[in-house]
């Protein structure tokens, strides 16, 4: 607010003076600037997602920023794309036939409470519900949190009044306090309050309609019936992110006694730490404090919370497991703990975990959320019991309770939110997650699903030595007249590109070559091609060579067809590439696009993926959309015959790096598999050959096939953090992108094979650690005897090494030339930007900052991986 310090009544009531005077503006905007303002506010939110994770952690103590930056980005990211479609202004629906018409007005002026758990990711979920629903907000920050809760506000309001929204829409009380925030209540049209239960009681006895959400006390029932290992890792997966303080995490566990020392067995193998009879009353007495829970303890880490309790834990304890009996009230594990503490419950029966978790919810939990883990094919009658029985709104099937909870990340039906109404169960107004619509109770079962997977590539993909001339007479064929050749200035003196020219002459088709590309293409180059382009008109596009030649092109053919493109916005990352914010403009509509490979390493002829460097800041951004994939792929080996040794060397590893992490991939799929197999298969056999004899017609053509088979697999099951890593290493010291990536591959298997990690990737069909299983099938592939994965994993990164000494790249990062004092100096740097790749994303095992810095420098100095 421009001038204004609400620190007191009367500045408060000059904030909501101002804020209806824009909210009575904002209800005459049209759908289009309203999905305008929308798109603009969740763009600036997600782009700021890990500066506000890192501001909230500071400020509050609680929680832990990587995790927090997946709220952020959640908040934003999966909110947009749940309503971008949604009609909220005017008339929204409408029934012909039975003379129906629905229309939708904003409420006017609403008071957000935001607590200190959750305060930069509840923010942005509610400015946003309230610039698509046309309502003025007024934030009401908890005063541990409100520097954080503050700046996410004006993140979002900044961007909304640059879209055009009116520019007091959004307001916030600076110096929060009890007496402000009951005024601002009492003054304004609804409350959207997220809390705890005082606050939320304080909301519905403000006189004015509210919606709320009450305690949550999750418990979790597994049958005899369930995948022992998937409800070990859901619930730990769950119960340990940011910390425990999400409200739909699990509370407790009920486990059927047949099954009761299985279950502790495999929670003990990926993290928990159960504690004896003294532990367990030690912690008994630290949970609560006159009834409520000890703030001392909330969104703190396991090991901390031990040490409160005055005894230690290892540092890799992820969570605290009670096993407790009793589920009365005067029990302190039976209460919402809003940490990283869990109870554990034997029950003889069915029946009995069934009394049991009725007790708990009605204990403190009525309305919110419950989960079965039960075999859902044959068990459905337990699993319609628990749902007939728990007075829960969130009933979860096989899934875990926090990722599960907030709604369509395990079921894609469970509207995304991050206020969760609890019904007239838990005295709230709404029984949903609550979003745009607030109308009645609903009680919903959410089973776990897996969402549609894909295998996408060119439509035409050409290979085999002497393919080029045969493959491009199509162009002729399909009518094109006028085509564009991009390429580098070495391919056009070197005549390269005269062979693509020459084709073209023969066959009357008008064509034109820039070769103004340069390795590590700059956004500005592309600029400058795209508008030779716009001069040219081209209807055909090729691009012509490495892996800087094809992505350059890409970019060019964006740029080309939607000039008005924003290069900040298709660089943006995402969680999920259906649901990202920014939305790729239909491509093809102007030019078809091929890709011609001269080198075997990238990839990039058969990928919807484009690298481009920053020229200003000199960062490499992947860019990723199926939009960009090529039409037409062609991979001859008669373009690579002679490529010099170091050019061999690195684009072979890179395909070799491109097919480990593909398999690795929480995307993998069986289709994704077979093919990234063997492309590894062919890079041991064939890349020293073709290094040793840069005219070995078998090597290269074999190195050819590789890479493009490497590329078809990470295209649909994407990278990992290697990949994050190389591209920081290759922008912040310059080393060859495929050297980068060898540097590192020993010690990302290493980190990516932990059976029991501190966190795992989020991706529904990746439901427990599978990568060291997955390194070991390529090593058997490869005739690598062992007994135990660990120990073919171990004798497949000497494989790995011993091919990169073979074909001559170095054994370090510091043998690589990188002093020393230079990588340390931006070391810290290099592994945040490395942590908020795109790359990231789809790594097996989800990685801490810090787990970044130790694989750099374990790299950097040669030694393994810890």
């Amino acid at each position: 607010m421009d001038g204004l310090v609400v620190q007191d009544e009367k500045s408060l009531s000059e904030l909501i003076a101002r804020v209806r005077a824009a909210q009575s503006l904002f209800s005459t905007y049209t759908q289009e600037q309203v999905d305008k303002i929308f798109l603009a506010a969740a763009t600036a939110a997600n782009k700021h997602r890990l500066d506000l994770a890192e501001m909230a952690v500071a400020e509050t103590g609680m929680g832990v920023v990587e995790d927090k930056v997946i709220k952020n980005q959640y908040a934003a990211e999966y909110i947009y794309n749940a309503y971008r479609d949604v009609k909220t202004c005017d008339v929204i629906s409408r029934d012909d036939a039975y003379g129906v018409e629905v229309l939708a007005e904003p409420v006017g002026v609403i008071a957000a409470i935001v607590p200190t758990t959750n305060p930069t990711s509840t923010a942005i979920f509610k400015t946003l519900l309230a610039l698509k629903t046309r309502n003025g907000l007024i934030i009401s920050p908890h005063p541990r949190a409100k520097n954080s809760t503050i700046t996410a506000a004006k993140i979002v309001l900044d961007a909304a009044v640059a879209a055009g929204a009116p520019k007091d829409v959004i307001g916030w009380i600076d110096v929060p306090r009890v007496a402000l925030s009951g005024a601002v209540m009492s003054e304004c049209d609804l409350i959207l309050a997220t809390g705890g239960p005082g606050m939320v009681k304080a909301a519905y006895s403000s006189g004015k309609p509210a919606v709320g959400v009450g305690a949550g006390n999750t418990p979790v029932i597994i049958d005899s019936s369930a995948d022992v290992e998937l409800a070990a890792s859901s619930v730990i997966h769950s119960k340990s992110f940011d910390n425990g303080v999400i409200c739909a995490s699990e509370q407790s566990i009920i486990v059927m006694s047949d099954v009761y020392d299985a279950v502790k067995k495999e929670m003990a193998y990926r993290g928990a730490y159960f504690l004896n009879a003294e532990q367990t009353d030690k912690v008994r007495a630290t949970i609560l404090i006159n009834g409520s829970v000890n703030a001392k303890i909330v969104g703190q880490s396991a090991p901390k919370i031990a040490q409160l309790c005055g005894f230690e834990v290892p540092e890799s304890a992820r969570i605290l497991v009670g096993e407790v009996s009793s589920v009365d009230i005067s029990e302190p594990f039976a209460h919402e703990k809003l940490s990283p503490v869990l109870a554990m419950y034997k029950a003889k029966d069915f029946d009995d975990a069934l009394k049991k978790a009725e007790r708990l919810v009605a204990d403190g939990g009525y309305g919110h959320t419950s989960v079965i883990y039960a075999n859902e094919r044959t068990e459905k009658e337990k699993i319609a019991k628990f749902g007939a029985a728990m007075k829960t709104c969130r009933i979860l099937l096989n899934t875990p309770a926090a990722q599960g909870g907030i709604g369509d990340i395990y079921n894609f039906k469970l509207m995304p939110s991050l206020t969760l109404g609890c019904g007239s169960w838990g005295g709230n107004s709404v029984s949903e997650n609550v979003s745009v619509k607030h109308l009645l109770n609903y009680k919903t079962v959410a089973k776990r699903r897996e969402n549609m997977l894909w295998f996408r590539a060119p439509e035409k993909v050409y290979f085999k030595k002497g393919c080029m001339p045969v493959a491009l007479q199509e162009l002729k064929d399909m009518g094109k007249k006028r085509v564009f050749i991009v390429t580098d200035e070495f391919l056009f003196k070197s005549g390269f590109s005269k062979r693509v020219s020459d084709c073209l002459n023969e066959m009357g088709i008008v064509n034109t070559t820039f070769s103004d590309v340069q390795p590590d293409p700059t956004l500005a180059s592309a600029q400058k091609g795209a508008e030779a382009m716009r001069s040219f008109e081209p209807d055909c596009i090729i691009a012509l060579g490495g892996g800087s030649a094809l992505d350059a092109g890409k970019i060019m053919w964006v740029l080309y067809e939607h000039p008005e493109a924003d290069f900040a916005d298709m660089a943006m990352r995402f969680m999920d590439i259906r649901k990202r914010v920014y939305r790729f403009p239909k491509m093809g509509d102007k030019a078809y696009f091929v890709a011609i490979t001269t080198t075997a390493g990238t990839g990039s002829e058969v990928t919807p993926f484009a690298v481009i460097t920053d020229q200003d800041s000199g960062l490499k951004y992947p860019i990723a959309d199926y939009e960009l994939l090529p039409k037409m792929a062609i991979c001859d080996p008669d373009l690579m015959m002679g490529i010099p040794k170091g050019l061999t060397a690195n684009s072979g590893y890179d395909a070799m790096v491109h097919a480990l992490e593909a398999i690795a991939s929480i995307m993998a799929t069986d289709f994704t598999n077979g093919i990234a197999k063997e492309a590894i298969k062919l890079v041991f056999e064939y890349l020293p050959a073709a290094y040793n004899n840069g005219s070995d017609e078998k090597a290269r053509g074999e190195m050819a096939y590789a890479a493009t088979m490497a590329g078809m697999a990470f295209a649909n099951a994407f990278l990992g953090v290697c990949h994050s890593m190389a591209h920081k290493l290759g922008s912040y010291h310059h080393l060859p992108h495929g050297m980068a990536n060898a540097l590192l591959l020993p010690q990302v298997m290493k980190f990516n094979a932990a059976e029991a990690p501190l966190k795992m990737g989020t991706f529904p069909q990746y439901d427990h650690p599978v990568a060291l299983r997955r390194y070991a099938e390529v090593a058997e592939m490869m005739g690598i005897k062992g007994k135990t994965d660990d120990e073919k994993l171990d004798k497949l990164i000497v494989k790995l090494v011993e091919l990169r000494k073979e074909v001559g790249l170095p054994a370090s990062i510091k043998d690589a030339g990188v002093p020393e004092d230079k990588f340390l100096e931006t070391l810290d740097e290099m592994c945040r930007a490395a942590f908020d790749d795109q790359c990231t994303g789809a790594n097996p095992r989800y990685p801490l900052i810090a787990e970044i810095k130790q694989m750099y420098l374990d790299a950097y100095y040669g030694k393994e991986s810890k």
